[in-house]
């Protein structure tokens, strides 16, 4: 048995499957979830906080050494601070 595939039938194929990829593609922008951590760089240094504890970890470049300091916003107190050489 031959079937014989016509133009109008192969162009209405492709346009069906590029219609389901767009939708399956399509993502909702009302749902922005935010992840755990965020991290923002500026000219002082890096500053990487944990959005479900409030601890945040800031560093500083001081003459090619590395200054690490931890904390916590709900303490609102900075705990140790570590230094990392490259």
């Amino acid at each position: 048995m031959k079937q014989k595939l016509d133009f109008k039938s192969a162009i209405i194929g492709f346009l069906c499957a590029a219609l389901v990829t767009v939708f399956i593609s399509f993502k909702n922008s009302g749902e922005a979830t935010t992840g755990r951590y965020q991290t923002t760089i500026g000219e002082s240094g890096v500053v990487i906080l944990d959005t479900q504890t409030g601890a945040y970890i800031m560093s500083s470049a001081i003459a090619s050494k590395w200054k690490w300091v931890k904390g916590n916003f709900e303490s609102n107190t900075m705990g140790e601070t570590v230094l990392i050489k490259d």
